[in-house]
Order: C-alpha cells, then sequence, then structure tokens
C-alpha cells in the first residue's frame, strides 16, 4: 500500500466524523482525498464516494434515530424525490470529463463553504421542539430533485443543502435536520451509485475499507453531536472546505486555460 493510499484511509475517519457530527461534508471530503491521494479518476473517486457517504449515513442514522433526532416522513419524502435526481446525474456524470467535474464539485464546495461560514438565520419555523409544521409538498420534491441531481453528478451527498432545507421546509431544530438529513442522504446516494455503475468500475477493496473506517468515524461524530457548539465548528469545517475548492480549482483549471485534452 503506497503512502497516499495509507493517509486516504487515515482521513476516513474525519469524513465519518463529519457525517455523524454535521450530517453533511462526508463528499465534500472524501472525493478529493480518493482523487488527490488514492489517485483514483474523478469519475471513480465521485462513484465511491458515493457508495463510502451512502453506507456511512445509513449506519450513522440509527445512532440519531436512537436518540431522536429523524424525521422519517419528511426524510423519505425529500429522500425519494433526491433519488430520482441523483439516478439522473449519476447517469449524465459518467459522460463528463473528469476536469469538468472536478471544476463542478469545486465549484460547489466553494459555494457550501460560504453558507457554512455565513450561517444560517433563524426562522419562525424552526422551532427548537422537533416539531413539524405543514410540508410545501411540491418545494421539498423539487428541491430534493435538485439536490439529488447535484449529488449524483459530482458525488457530493448534499448535507450542507439538505440540513437548512429541512430546517426551513420542515421546521426542524437543527440537531434534528442533521439526523433526518442522513436518511436522505443514505437514499440519494444509493440511486447516484446505481447511475455511475453503469459506465465506472470501482476498486472495491480500497472502497470497503475507506467506508469501514468511515463508519466508526460516524458513530463518533453522532456521540460528539450537540456537545460542541455549533457555530464554531461549522465555521471551522466551513474555512477547511473554501481552502480544498480553492485548491481543486487552482489544480483543475490550468488544463482548460492550456487546451491540454480533457479525456
Amino acid at each position: 500500500m503506497d503512502t497516499g493510499t495509507l493517509i486516504a484511509l487515515l482521513l476516513a475517519v474525519v469524513v465519518g466524523v463529519s457525517l455523524g457530527l454535521l450530517g453533511g461534508g462526508g463528499s465534500i471530503l472524501t472525493v478529493p482525498i480518493l482523487t488527490y491521494l488514492a489517485g483514483m479518476p474523478p469519475q471513480e473517486a465521485i462513484a465511491a464516494s458515493l457508495f463510502i457517504v451512502g453506507v456511512t449515513s445509513a449506519v450513522s442514522v440509527f445512532s440519531h434515530a436512537r436518540a431522536g433526532r429523524v424525521r422519517w416522513k419528511i426524510g423519505v419524502i425529500f429522500g425519494a424525490a433526491g433519488m430520482a435526481g441523483a439516478f439522473a446525474g449519476g447517469i449524465l456524470g459518467g459522460f463528463i470529463p473528469g476536469v469538468v467535474l472536478m471544476i463542478l464539485f469545486a465549484v460547489m464546495m466553494v459555494a457550501t463553504a460560504t453558507a457554512m461560514i455565513r450561517g444560517r438565520k433563524k426562522t419562525a419555523g424552526a422551532n427548537e421542539s422537533g416539531g413539524e409544521k405543514a410540508l410545501p409538498l411540491a418545494r421539498v420534491l423539487l428541491d430534493g430533485f435538485v439536490v439529488g441531481l447535484a449529488t449524483g453528478l459530482v458525488g457530493a451527498g448534499g448535507g450542507f443543502l439538505i440540513v437548512p432545507a429541512l430546517n426551513l421546509l420542515g421546521g426542524l431544530p437543527i440537531a434534528v435536520a442533521v439526523g433526518t438529513s442522513l436518511l436522505v442522504i443514505a437514499m440519494k446516494s444509493t440511486a447516484g451509485l446505481s447511475g455511475y455503475l453503469f459506465t465506472v468500475q470501482l476498486d472495491w477493496p480500497l472502497v470497503l475499507s475507506f467506508t469501514g473506517i468511515a463508519i466508526v468515524g460516524s458513530l463518533i461524530g453522532a456521540k460528539l453531536a450537540g456537545r460542541i457548539p455549533e457555530q464554531s465548528l461549522r465555521k471551522g469545517f466551513g474555512y477547511f472546505v473554501l481552502v480544498v475548492g480553492v485548491f481543486v480549482l487552482v489544480k483543475e483549471i490550468p488544463p482548460l486555460i492550456t487546451g491540454t485534452p480533457l479525456f
């Protein structure tokens, strides 16, 4: 095992902790780790991230459910719409040049980081008791599909998009939105991976090893949920994601400028 792959496996713990603690961030970290450290082509790294993040989220969601932080009805509705978008994105992503996918992914990283750093305003619908308000079904389905499309296309689980959407649309407090987002991520990642497997082959021993380590991290993150100040945690992680996103842009844009073939 080369040094890059070993470091990638060690960083799998960070991926898991992010998912368990924040309800997102797994793919934001997994795709660059697999691409630049494990040496996977972009399409393979995106497909692998969908499997890793999907399985890790599915395991972590039960830890949150035991603590009463999952709203199954809202999660299933949002997730079902997301699965349709993710499947379509997964098929489409297999035919897009790798450098283009990485640039799209980096743009999403920068946008996500900016939203995390700025934070979210409290709304009247987001109560702290976990009560749910009436769902605007058409809006939930549309938002779910759009987030799912992004999930399938660039391997981003969309947790940092799902959490605020659940907070605003479903009236869920942040801690409950985090737990519910893991259910949505697991559903969408499964659909996105199904689309990618039409065109991509995975290194299953590496993917399964990464997944196992990430699951351990997710259980740690779930235990820490609620114990660390959310605002400080999100801002710190947001700056980290911003740095990684800029790094990916700096690395991937020159081939487009210099005319290097995309395939």
